[in-house]
C-alpha cells in the first residue's frame, strides 16, 4: 500500500517499479531536462496491460518528459481524468490524485517521483482512450466501416508525441461526436452538484452515443424522441419525425452504412404479422390477398416460386404452426411506400417511406414493428444524393447506388442536446437505470 493525503491506496505498478529504482534526487526546477534513465529493475508483475508498452515508449524517448515539462497539458490531463467518471472510466479521479501527489514531490526535487508521475499519467491516458473506443453495449454493428477500433498503446503514443498542441489534443479527445461532446459538458457540470445531479443519467446516455463517425456526413436515428437528424460536416443540417418500434417489437441499436436506395420495393412481411393479420384476413376474405398485392413464395430468393393461395395452409399460418414467406407488391398499399433505405444489421431493420401519413401527427410514435418510417422520404433522398432521384417506371426493387456511402446510427437517447440545452425524452423501452430528469441542463 501507499499513503496519499493520509490514507492508504493501492500502488500502481509504476510506483512499485520506480520505488525499486535508485535515482539520485536532484532539483527538477522546470523539469526541462530528460528524466534520468532507470537502471534495469528486478522483474515486477504489472497490473496494467499497457505498462510494458509505456516503459518502452519512454525508453524510446530517452526518458524525455511528456507532461511535467508542459504545464498546460499537465493541467488538462489531470482535469480530464478527474472528470472521466462521466465517460465510464471510473479510476480516472484516483489516478489524478496519485499523479498530483507525485508531481508535488517532483517539484520539490524528487526525480524518481517525476518519472513515476510520467508513467502513471501516460498509462492512464492510454487506458482512457481505449475505453472511449470500446464498442457500445447491445449495439449491432452491421458494417466494419462503422465498427469502433480500439487504438493500440502505440497509436495513442503517436498522437501524444506528435500533436502540435498537446493540451488542445487532450482537451478535444473526449468529444467523440457533437452529441457526445455536448452531453459530456453537461454531465461534468452536473457532477459538481450535490449528489452528482443528473450526471449518472447523462453518463448512461453518453454510453449509447459513444460512436466515432468515420466520415463527417452521417445519419442519427433517435428512438425515444422518434426523430432523425442528417449531419453534414459533423453538424445537424436537417431533421424529421419518425415512427419507430413499439415496445413489443423494439427498434434495436444499430450502427451500419446506407449504400443504396430501393425504389418500388417489395415488402417482405414478418412472420408475426403473417400470423396476426395476413393469414386471418385471407381466411375471412378470399379476395384479400389480391386486393392487397400479397403473394406467398417458396423461399426468399430471386428464383422463388409463387405458391397459389389455394395450396397454402392458412389455418396453420394463423395458428403459428406454419411459417409462410409472404411479400407485397409495390403500390399504394405497400407498407414500404415508394422507397426504402436498407443497411446491414441482421435484424431486417431499415428506414422506409410509408403510405400512412396520419401517424406523424401523433405525439407518441412508437408504433411500428421495428423498422423506421420516415416523415419525408423524398427529402431524405435529396439529402443523400444531393438531387431528386426517382424510380424508372413501375418495375419492382430498383436499387440506385449512392455516390458516397452514408453511415447510419440508430440510438436510444433519453437525453440529447437541443438548442443549447439538454432535452429529456420519455423512456419507452425502460432502459434507463439512473432515474429520470426533471429539468433542462445547459449544454456547453
Amino acid at each position: 500500500m501507499w499513503m496519499i493525503n493520509g490514507r492508504e491506496t493501492l500502488v500502481s505498478p509504476y510506483l512499485k517499479i520506480a520505488g525499486a529504482l535508485s535515482f539520485a534526487v536532484a532539483p527538477v526546477a522546470a523539469l526541462s531536462q530528460p528524466l534520468p534513465a532507470a537502471p534495469s529493475p528486478a522483474p515486477v508483475a504489472m497490473a496494467s496491460p499497457n505498462a510494458a508498452a509505456v516503459e518502452r515508449f519512454y525508453a524510446s524517448r530517452k526518458n524525455a518528459s511528456l507532461w511535467l515539462t508542459n504545464p498546460e497539458a499537465q493541467a488538462q490531463v489531470l482535469t480530464t481524468l478527474r472528470e472521466s467518471t462521466v465517460d465510464g472510466f471510473t479510476r480516472g479521479p484516483e489516478v489524478a490524485t496519485q499523479a498530483e501527489a507525485l508531481i508535488a514531490r517532483a517539484t520539490a526535487g524528487d526525480t524518481a517521483a517525476a518519472r513515476q508521475a510520467e508513467l502513471l499519467l501516460t498509462d492512464a491516458w492510454v487506458s482512457y482512450m481505449q475505453s472511449l473506443a470500446t464498442p457500445i453495449a447491445n449495439m449491432i454493428y452491421g458494417d466494419n466501416w462503422v465498427r469502433p477500433r480500439v487504438p493500440s498503446a502505440n497509436d495513442v503514443f503517436s498522437r501524444l508525441q506528435y500533436s502540435p498542441n498537446l493540451a488542445a489534443y487532450v482537451r478535444s479527445a473526449p468529444n467523440l461526436n457533437p452529441m457526445y461532446g455536448q452531453m459530456r459538458a453537461a454531465a461534468v457540470a452536473e457532477l459538481k452538484l450535490p449528489g452528482g445531479g443528473k450526471s449518472a443519467l447523462l453518463s448512461e446516455n453518453m454510453a449509447r452515443a459513444r460512436f466515432i463517425p468515420p466520415s463527417k456526413r452521417y445519419v442519427v436515428v433517435d428512438v425515444p424522441s422518434a426523430r432523425l437528424w442528417m449531419y453534414d460536416n459533423n453538424q445537424p443540417v436537417d431533421s424529421m419525425k419518425l415512427v419507430v418500434g413499439m415496445d413489443e417489437y423494439r427498434t434495436p441499436l444499430i450502427a451500419s452504412v446506407i449504400y443504396y436506395t430501393t425504389f418500388n420495393p417489395y415488402w417482405h412481411a414478418p412472420d408475426h404479422l403473417v400470423r396476426k393479420a395476413i393469414a386471418p384476413n385471407a381466411l375471412r376474405n378470399s379476395g384479400y390477398l389480391k386486393a392487397k398485392g400479397y403473394e406467398v413464395l417458396s423461399e426468399w430468393s430471386a428464383d422463388a416460386k409463387i405458391i397459389p393461395p389455394s395450396e397454402v395452409d392458412w389455418k396453420g399460418a394463423a395458428a403459428g404452426t406454419v411459417h409462410l414467406k409472404v411479400r407485397q407488391h409495390p403500390g399504394g398499399d405497400n407498407s414500404m411506400g415508394k422507397m426504402k433505405f436498407p443497411f446491414e444489421n441482421g435484424d431486417g431493420v431499415f428506414l422506409h417511406d410509408t403510405p400512412h401519413r396520419e401517424h406523424f401527427a401523433k405525439a407518441v410514435r412508437t408504433i411500428s414493428n421495428g423498422c423506421v418510417r420516415l416523415e419525408d422520404a423524398p427529402r431524405f433522398v435529396r439529402w443523400l444524393y444531393g438531387r431528386d432521384v426517382h424510380a424508372e417506371g413501375v418495375g419492382p426493387d430498383q436499387n440506385v447506388v449512392l455516390p458516397t456511402p452514408v453511415p447510419v446510427y440508430l440510438l436510444y437517447m433519453t437525453t440529447r442536446p437541443e438548442n443549447g440545452t439538454i432535452a429529456y425524452a420519455p423512456d419507452p423501452y425502460r432502459l434507463d437505470h439512473s432515474g429520470r430528469a426533471t429539468r433542462s441542463v445547459a449544454a456547453k
